[in-house]
């Protein structure tokens, strides 16, 4: 099979170029999860031989990969102890300007995120720059994308804060032989983000100025109605169903009060008796004629909002997640009120109330949902967490002793890691066993903060650099860049695959990205003579920086929603701060590390 040979590449080359293509195609126009696209990307290279059972497989034994793994464990330690809560509430302060606003808040979320999970950062953030937002009178929306884009620029500035640092650095010993210091990414990683912090204060005025999604939710009363069912109504006796009250023009019912027993969701077969009070919501003026038609009265108070929902349910804001199932769906048209025990209330898009029944509505991405739920729903463990993005289900940890020991694990990790004490994997094993034996967090809680999705996307992103060098592609592209483009200067060389992989990591995931370009970029380097290590440098910088789409990362979806943007919002200010950064890139990683020949 390898014999046969079209346009320079064998047939197994071709497996696996249509292998990656198909890969580029699913992630890009399907809401398949990443994690099966890259489960059966590894199947197929395996299937039809282009790896063997232990390359198809050695994504698992990674050094990078388990690293990742491990270092969920420690970032769960962070967690429960408080670390980030204290963080965050003594370093933003009360800044006078725009200008200092965005120091403010950019330097120490870049901070963090050079050392935790960029997503976790912006999750807790998100719900303190709204409030924050408001005391300095500034639109959340001006705030949150520099929110998004300070957790991407500092997450670059190590090689644990991001994972395609640790692909890359780890792909690079294997085939070199040569371990990177955990901080070499560091003086490159700051500069950019300088230059980011003052692009981004520069370009202020292309921050969109949109008004926070919530704000149509301030009033509960504007979109629910109450009625009491009197002694003598005709419908007593009847089920909800019956007396055709579960599907009432303009919008739902959400609730029914027995007395002081709360029914919700309110099922079809509930029996309705004298004196219930019948909380319903969407359109309040189509749904006052239940009053001539059911022969319903008003209550004589309003008792649903924020505060006198019964203390078993609670109200809850939520934002449709990008590749959520709910897009393009109705929710009176499935089944995820009764899947999830939530009964859905309103609905918002772009700061305003969308005026018809919310069950009726078609769902787009970035739409905020007013929902009505248990209080202690599990979002981080269900499927909720692919659908929807809950902001006020971050736990709060209380600060004390344990606090200052798990920072000083952490703290003690980096160092030893940094001067080539002990290397990274053996202090995320040592940093994790400590946070479990001074209980700063727990097993349980250790083994629920590892996401399994995202180490089997890690893992598949290692074996398909390995078919892609294996192979040859790698060769053959850095072949037809070096010779068929006519690149011989190894900056511009260097300037344009980084290019090729910034533009790529707009759509698909950093770490695949950056996968996929490792051994282009290294090949490359070699086709001109040159000591590969600056050229990875720039690669870790260049795949993490993408700035012009929202589904360029996790961080950016998280802030679409609560920023109330359009897919406009991050082309606008994005592509002008993709090109900067890129060139800041290249001009320090150059300066930092001169190129030199191979020996």
């Amino acid at each position: 099979m390898e014999s046969i040979v079209f346009l320079g590449f064998n047939l197994y080359a071709w497996i696996t170029i249509l292998t990656v293509l198909s890969m580029f195609t699913v992630l890009l126009f399907t809401k398949i999860r990443a994690d099966l696209v890259f489960l059966s990307a590894m199947a197929v290279l395996f299937v039809t031989g282009v790896l063997d059972a232990k390359e198809a497989f050695s994504g698992f034994s990674s050094t990078s990969v388990v690293v990742i793994a491990v270092l969920f464990v420690v970032v769960a330690g962070l967690m429960h102890t408080g670390v980030l809560q204290w963080i965050v509430k003594h370093l933003l302060g009360q800044p006078n300007s725009f200008p200092k606003a965005v120091v403010r808040l950019m330097l120490p979320v870049a901070g963090l995120s050079s050392f935790l999970s960029n997503t976790t950062v912006v999750a807790l953030f998100v719900g303190i720059v709204k409030m924050w937002s408001k005391k300095l009178n500034i639109s959340p929306s001006k705030l949150l994308i520099p929110l998004s884009y300070a957790s991407g620029m500092g997450g670059v500035c190590t090689l644990i804060g991001t994972p395609p640092n640790l692909i890359i650095s780890g792909l690079y010993q294997e085939h070199t032989g040569n371990t990177m210091n955990v901080l070499a990414t560091t003086i490159p990683g700051l500069f950019c983000l300088c230059v980011g912090i003052l692009s981004i204060i520069a370009m202020r005025r292309l921050l969109p100025d949109r008004k926070a999604p919530e704000s149509a939710f301030e009033s509960t009363g504007d979109y629910t109605v109450e009625f009491l069912v009197p002694s003598d109504n005709k419908h007593i006796g009847q089920t909800v169903s019956e007396a055709r009250l579960n599907d009432v023009r303009g919008g739902s019912l959400i609730e029914i009060i027995h007395y002081d027993d709360v029914i919700s969701p309110v099922p079809e077969d509930e029996i309705l008796m004298g004196g219930d009070r019948l909380v319903f919501a969407g359109q309040v003026d189509e749904i006052l004629d239940l009053r001539k038609s059911h022969g319903l009265v008003n209550a004589d108070h309003h008792v649903f909002n924020m505060s006198e929902v019964d203390k078993n349910r609670q109200l809850r804001t939520a934002y449709v997640n990008f590749g959520s199932s709910l897009i393009n769906t109705a929710i009176g048209d499935s089944t995820f009120e009764k899947d999830n025990n939530m009964t859905l209330v309103a609905v918002a898009r772009k700061g305003e109330r969308i005026s018809q029944s919310p069950r009726s509505v078609v769902l787009q991405a970035g739409d905020t949902l007013l929902l009505e739920c248990p209080p202690k729903t599990n979002v981080a463990t269900s499927n909720l967490s692919a659908q929807l993005h809950f902001f006020d289900s971050t736990q709060v940890a209380n600060i004390g002793k344990k606090t200052f020991i798990s920072t000083t694990i952490m703290i003690a990790m980096v160092v030893l890691s940094a001067l080539n004490i002990i290397p990274l994997l053996q202090c995320a094993f040592l940093a994790a066993a400590a946070m479990l034996i001074f209980r700063c967090c727990s097993v349980d809680q250790a083994m629920k903060a590892i996401n399994w999705d995202v180490i089997m996307v890690f893992a598949g992103s290692v074996v398909l650099g390995l078919a892609i060098a294996k192979t040859g592609i790698a060769e053959r592209l850095a072949f037809g860049i070096t010779e068929t483009l006519g690149i011989k200067n190894p900056i511009l060389l260097m300037a344009a695959i980084c290019l090729a992989g910034n533009i790529t990591t707009e759509f698909i995931s950093n770490t695949a990205a950056g996968a996929m370009f490792f051994p282009i970029m290294y090949e490359a380097a070699e086709k001109l003579g040159y000591e590969p290590y600056p050229f990875m440098i720039a690669m870790m910088i260049s795949v993490s920086s993408c700035f012009a789409t929202p589904i360029g990362s996790p961080t950016h979806m998280l802030v679409y929603g609560p920023g109330g943007y359009r897919f406009s919002d991050f082309i606008r200010i994005g592509l002008p701060m993709n090109l900067i950064i890129l060139m800041s890139n290249i001009l320090i990683v150059n300066l930092i590390y001169p190129l030199t020949p191979l020996n």
